[in-house]
């Protein structure tokens, strides 16, 4: 099979398409014939070894040998391992592996997976997972997100913005999305109630206006991000594409210094990892399955060119998510 591979870090032009073995699965493991996947700032920090940190679980010098790129994915079951009981050979599904998916078929958990949902394309079902998992989870698990709240996004129109954007309405809560002016008009529609453009007005001299602050860009100091919450209001880190380039502990710097101030401050402090499991993605689907969650795509991308949409989505102009077809 082919599967998009790299044996030194560095820019997209160090991909290669190679002729690969198709994996074999565990007993808890299905194996997937990949329909389309997605590219998120998760693939490229990986392929350039940014932060420095990466190599760590990577490789120290250069990636391990074998190693394929590509977390998001939608596709059809093609055989299932002997302790699978949910999903069967035919099966439609989307979800999420550590690496693996920038392939023409992929190795996946039960665990990890969830049918997809009738109404959406392989390319929606694919745009999914990492960024909508992370929304969730940031706001549901970290930002203990209740109605009637006041929640900020700032990166509303990226990917996972987009989907914060909608969940807190779900959830809810009146929303106020941060962007550029060219995504003003995406971001109302999907819900917000008010939207900033960032290039005319700057939303941490908001002061106390807000209950929850899930930031995505990572371009702030924790002091200004903590400006516009009330005194009790909760700060989500995330950290994005403009956390740390270059650097030892990119977005995880942030992450550290949010976790050191947290005990001496009155709001809270918190960080979203992404932690993928399938009954998320099944609230997921059927958010989408009620429309009350509509996948955004930016732009589509043919396999053989998977290089370029990793170029794209680097550039971290994205509205919304970059998806990969096969």
């Amino acid at each position: 099979m082919k599967a998009w591979g790299w044996d030194r870090y560095g820019s997209p032009d160090v991909l290669t398409l190679k002729d690969v073995a198709e994996p074999d699965i565990a007993r808890d493991e299905v194996l997937v014939r990949v329909r389309a996947a997605s590219v998120n700032p998760y693939d490229w920090r990986h392929l350039r070894a940014d932060p420095k940190l990466v190599r760590l679980s990577i490789g120290l010098r250069r990636p391990r040998p074998g190693l394929i790129l590509g977390a998001d994915l939608a596709g059809v079951v093609e055989r299932v391992g002997d302790d699978v009981t949910g999903l069967q050979p035919g099966d439609e599904v989307f979800g999420e592996v550590r690496l693996g998916s920038f392939a023409e078929a992929v190795a996946v958990a039960e665990n990890r997976l969830a049918v997809k949902p009738a109404r959406l394309t392989f390319e929606q079902a694919a745009s999914v997972s990492m960024a909508a998992h992370t929304a969730l989870q940031g706001l549901r698990d970290e930002g203990k997100i209740s109605a009637g709240q006041r929640v900020l996004v700032n990166g509303a129109s990226g990917g996972i913005g987009t989907f914060a954007v909608q969940l807190a309405k779900t959830f809810g809560a009146e929303v106020t999305g941060v962007c550029s002016t060219r995504n003003v008009g995406l971001v109302r529609s999907l819900g917000a109630d008010e939207v900033v453009d960032y290039t005319r007005e700057d939303f941490t001299e908001r002061e106390g206006r807000y209950d929850l602050l899930m930031d995505i860009v990572g371009d702030r100091s924790l002091a200004a991000l903590r400006r516009p919450l009330t005194s009790r209001g909760t700060l989500v880190i995330v950290g994005g594409i403009a956390s740390g380039r270059g650097a030892l502990l990119g977005p995880a710097a942030q992450i550290l210094r949010g976790a050191l101030a947290s005990p001496f401050v009155s709001q809270r402090i918190v960080n979203v990892g992404w932690k993928p499991n399938s009954a998320d993605l099944r609230f997921l689907a059927e958010s989408m399955e009620k429309e009350r969650l509509v996948p955004v795509i930016d732009r589509t991308y043919p396999f053989a060119e998977t290089p370029e949409a990793l170029r794209y989505i680097e550039r971290g102009h994205a509205r919304g998510k970059v998806a990969i077809t096969l």
